[in-house]
């Protein structure tokens, strides 16, 4: 079988015109293309090429006003609408404490940026787009009604490439951690129980040399235990009813995308999950989840529990814990809904 060969810009730019109803992602992974690379096909058309720098993106977007910020990775898309406010940059890490929009930002993986203008009717949307070095989608802002379209195009001045290419070459990345060390559980559980803050899981998780998905499958049940794949779409019902405020967690390689609030409109569609709220949108593919986790980890406030749902790489797609402020103890309503969720049938030996 002879490998696909690569498409230019101008057979990229024919396929979408004909199929103008395919999302971008699925066009992409139909020409074996990065999404980034159907992007940059549109160059110098409706698409202008500019500086792929998250520190660079903070120190402009408050301008903008109200905006969509939205953050994926294969199985979840997290939408919130807001101001970026309350921005803390830093080479290493950045931080936006809005009151809608609340980032955790890695600058380091982002890579390319471009301002993206399509029509829509007799409507123009703008946004500016962002990815990394291989191509994928790390994050996009999306103009809205009330957004400063003034500002808009004066950032996309100041942020103007002078390679407007149509060309997109994908360089690999390498996210592998080292998680290769042979930890037992007695070690494994001595660390887990000496945890003081949520914060210090992934430096556990880094000292001991092991992935997140072995920790919760082998700490043991009184830490993690398995739930049933249907708990993420319980828990959302589950909240709505009890109108208990939630967090949502959804990374993908360079960015935290967070909403802490109540929920209120949960509706399926296909293999979709959905919440549709005014400022909050969760597109979540229930069809890829692997395993669903209830993980319990020791605070100085006492334990705090969440739910994980992991895809068939082991890899994490989505967490949520309960509204919680620091130094308070997790909600009982909160514990209730995560302990009487449905758990995975045991696998007689």
């Amino acid at each position: 079988m002879t490998e696909q060969k690569r498409p230019a810009p101008s057979e990229i730019r024919a396929f979408r015109a004909e199929n103008p109803k395919m999302r971008e992602r699925d066009i992409a992974a139909r020409l074996k293309i990065s999404e980034a690379a159907l992007v940059a096909a549109e160059t110098g058309i409706s698409v202008t090429r500019i500086d792929g720098s998250a520190l660079k993106l903070l120190e402009r977007v408050e301008r903008l006003g109200e905006v969509l910020a939205l953050s994926r990775n294969e199985s979840a898309v997290h939408e919130k609408i807001g101001i970026f406010e309350n921005i803390k940059s830093g080479a290493q890490a950045a931080i936006v404490l809005g009151e809608n929009i609340d980032l955790r930002i890695f600058p380091s993986r982002w890579e390319h940026g471009f301002a993206v203008s399509k029509k829509d009717g007799d409507q123009e949307r703008l946004s500016l787009q962002y990815f990394d070095k291989a191509g994928n989608a790390v994050h996009k802002v999306h103009l809205r009604p009330n957004s400063n379209v003034e500002a808009y195009h004066a950032i996309v001045a100041e942020l103007r490439l002078e390679d407007q290419s149509q060309e997109f070459v994908e360089a690999e990345i390498s996210n592998a951690a080292d998680e290769t060390a042979d930890v037992s559980r007695n070690e494994l559980r001595d660390n887990w129980s000496k945890l003081t803050d949520t914060h210090e899981f992934f430096g556990m998780l880094k000292r001991l040399k092991i992935g997140r998905q072995a920790a919760v499958r082998t700490v043991g049940d009184d830490y993690a235990w398995k739930l049933d794949n249907t708990a993420t779409a319980d828990m959302m019902h589950a909240s709505v009813k009890s109108g208990l405020p939630i967090m949502c967690f959804v990374a993908n390689n360079g960015i935290v995308q967070i909403h802490s609030g109540p929920i209120f409109n949960v509706q399926s569609m296909g293999p979709w999950i959905n919440i549709m709220d005014p400022t909050f949108h969760l597109h979540l593919r229930q069809d890829h989840i692997a395993e669903t986790w209830a993980v319990r980890k020791p605070t100085k406030d006492g334990h705090v529990t969440s739910l994980e749902a992991y895809n068939a790489e082991g890899e994490m797609i989505i967490q949520f814990f309960g509204k919680r402020q620091e130094g308070v103890g997790e909600r009982s309503e909160w514990r209730e809904i995560m302990e009487n969720l449905p758990r995975a049938a045991s696998v007689a030996a």
